[in-house]
């Protein structure tokens, strides 16, 4: 199947076409730990244990059980090549990773199958999936919303999405001059770990913002945390005070 008419599946939404774009270019590098994803797999450790200890204290499942997750439906929104989807089904999760780059599907269809993992992989988005009627215990939604167009709209179809006592967990990028610094300054021009204009600064959002969204879509904000990197042990840990730049927040379905 061609690109074009895998594009054409897509509705518009909050789509934004230029950054689709820009990960339709990078699809072929997600699963290179040395490639422009570098800084991702390096956080990944650290986005997974946060998301894993709310689902399992939301849903009163014992981490230390060989499959977890078990009976639980999650979708991973902008799935890109799976590197939580995959985590997320070896936990025993039923996942569905969605992502509006069809390039990137293949690439996470073909690294799930040579893993052993059945994940349902989906050229689609949010508002597409929401208009299906399809519901999931859990959403993750990370670095996606600081791409997307419209942030609001975006996250009414992350509710709907959700079943009623459901659990959506969300990252992002806080937006003030140090965010800057590190994300666009130091990440792209300077140490080009990522392509330049992979970010935008004016798209991202603080905590507060994101809180008030949240609540705005009818979503119960319940904690927050910062994902915090040490250039000195060059490594990512999660901090109750510092969210700065990167952090990562959970919410509830009433």
């Amino acid at each position: 199947m061609k690109k074009q008419e895998l594009r054409g599946e897509v509705p518009g939404g909050s789509i934004d076409a230029a950054e689709v774009e820009k990960f339709e270019r990078m699809a072929t590098e997600w699963w290179d730990p040395k490639g422009i994803f570098k800084p991702l797999h390096q956080m990944n450790p650290v986005r997974l244990d946060y998301a894993a200890r709310q689902i399992a204290e939301r849903f009163g499942r014992d981490r230390r059980a060989p499959r977890p997750f078990e009976g639980l439906r999650l979708l991973d929104i902008g799935c890109g090549g799976g590197l939580l989807s995959e985590p997320m089904a070896r936990m025993g999760a039923q996942v569905t990773g969605a992502d509006a780059a069809a390039r990137n599907i293949p690439v996470a269809r073909v690294h799930a199958e040579r893993s052993g993992l059945s994940i349902d992989y989906r050229h689609t988005t949010a508002e597409a999936l929401a208009a299906t009627g399809e519901r999931f215990d859990v959403v993750l939604n990370m670095e996606v919303i600081e791409h997307v167009a419209d942030p609001q709209e975006y996250l009414r179809s992350i509710y709907a999405l959700l079943k009623p006592g459901g659990l959506h967990v969300c990252s992002t990028l806080n937006r003030n001059a140090k965010s800057y610094m590190m994300a666009i300054v130091g990440a792209e021009q300077v140490m080009r770990w990522l392509p330049r204009g992979t970010h935008d600064w004016k798209k991202f959002i603080t905590p507060d913002e994101l809180f008030g969204m949240l609540t705005k879509a009818g979503l119960k904000p319940v904690d927050r945390m910062g994902m915090v990197f040490n250039p000195l042990a060059w490594s990512w840990s999660l901090s109750e005070r510092d969210l700065s730049v990167n952090y990562v927040t959970a919410s509830l379905r009433d």
